[in-house]
């Protein structure tokens, strides 16, 4: 026979669910303080539409759920976030729908960063110094992508949001899913492999690389540092896609986009094929329209040249261009004319220029010619012959013979 919580019962006693969670309730909330106090980090921070705050208080070695409700969770005067590091004043229960212990809080207040915030704000700190996440590095997404890869879980929610988005908005548009896992402490070399495949295969036009909300622990293998390098390496754009709107991760700041959810992801690379197809009959009207109003204005120029006027059109054409004809012909006639007769006079003058200069005129001045009667070389100086040699004097007309006496 044993005691708890002020029951006695032995080890033949059947309890229903209801009755033990409440013994154990009992038996925790009167073995506790009414008030404690617990430091750790805050992480799964799930605030409600009701204004309570869910989350579970952490360290290195446990976990506990924790929940703020309303009344308190106004007094606070910072807005708690996953990875913060608090301390909060509260007592223990059990949530009995659950069949798990929490403490409720009814103050809380900063502690200090999170280990895990401090480590991702170094990481970032270094990889930015990098350039990895520089602006100029972005690669613009292709307006009309033909294929589109997808690294996250194959069983996630993530994946199911993308693939019936893709199929409502373009369904002509392939999407090759890269299966990875994108939790626990293998997921971060999973995530590089495949984006890695995808560059080297170029099996895709975009790559979304993401998966659904989770607790800031959940997201870590999306700001792993081998991640982030694969992501900024990618020679396809990347779209990061990690968790929920308020959710971040470093290959966030390394992508070529952020989007807020997968869902978003997915919104904004595939295209909608309606749009596309009511752009293009857009387009098209506008240039049917644009060549009907271009036919409509050639028939009315068309309309002017009729049977009766074309000929005077012609004419009117015509005219100019043989009175410019004709004004033409006269003048090239006339310098053809005017040339020839400059030619002819040259002509002329280079004829008595040449006759003037010619031996024979020489020569009818009484000038005459010497030459050696043997050689017939002609002698232009005593030393071209000698005493006794006989030579020809050669005048206007005939020819002497003479013998040298004498050189002087």
């Amino acid at each position: 026979m044993q005691k708890m919580g002020g029951t006695i019962f032995n080890s033949d006693t059947i309890f229903t669910v209801s009755s033990l969670t409440g013994i154990i309730k009992t038996a925790l909330e009167s073995l506790s303080p009414q008030s404690i106090q617990v430091e750790g980090e805050i992480s799964n921070y799930r605030p409600s539409s009701s204004g309570h705050v869910y989350f579970t208080l952490k360290d290195n070695d446990a976990q506990i759920s924790a929940v703020l409700f309303r009344s308190s969770a106004v007094k606070l005067d910072f807005i708690p976030k996953d990875g913060m590091k608090v301390c909060c004043t509260g007592r223990l229960t059990v949530y009995a729908a659950r069949g798990n212990y929490q403490i409720v809080i009814s103050s809380m207040k900063q502690s200090g960063t999170g280990n895990i915030l401090q480590m991702l704000e170094e990481r970032k700190k270094k990889l930015a110094a990098e350039g990895l996440f520089d602006s100029r590095n972005k690669k613009p997404l292709p307006m009309f992508p033909k294929k589109i890869g997808i690294v996250t879980s194959p069983t996630g929610a993530a994946l199911r949001d993308i693939l019936q988005i893709a199929r409502r908005r373009n369904n002509s548009i392939s999407i090759i899913i890269l299966p990875a896992l994108v939790q626990g402490e293998t997921a971060a070399n999973s995530i590089v492999k495949q984006i890695k495949t995808a560059n080297d295969f170029c099996m895709c036009d975009i790559l979304i690389v993401g998966r659904g909300g989770g607790s800031l622990e959940d997201l870590l293998p999306f700001s792993d540092e081998n991640v982030v390098r694969a992501v900024a390496a990618s020679k396809i754009p990347v779209v990061s896609a990690v968790g929920h709107e308020i959710d971040w991760a470093l290959c966030d700041y390394a992508a070529d986009i952020r989007a807020p959810t997968p869902s978003a992801a997915a919104e904004l690379v595939i295209p909608q094929k309606s749009d596309i197809l009511n752009e293009l009959s857009g387009y098209k009207s506008e240039m049917i329209f644009s060549i009907q109003a271009k036919i409509e204005h050639v028939k009315l120029l068309l309309k002017a040249y009729n049977k009766e006027n074309m000929e005077l059109q012609f004419r009117n054409i015509e005219q100019p261009l043989l009175s410019r004809f004709e004004n033409a012909k006269e003048s090239l006639l006339a310098n053809m004319e005017k040339r020839l007769e400059d030619t002819k006079t040259f002509i002329r003058n280079c004829i008595t220029i040449l006759e003037s200069a010619s031996p024979q005129a020489i020569f009818a001045k009484g000038y005459s010619m010497v030459r050696d009667k043997n050689t017939q070389k002609i002698i232009r100086s005593p030393a071209d012959t000698s005493a006794g040699n006989e030579i020809e004097i050669v005048p206007a007309k005939g020819i002497i013979t003479a013998k040298v006496i004498s050189l002087g």
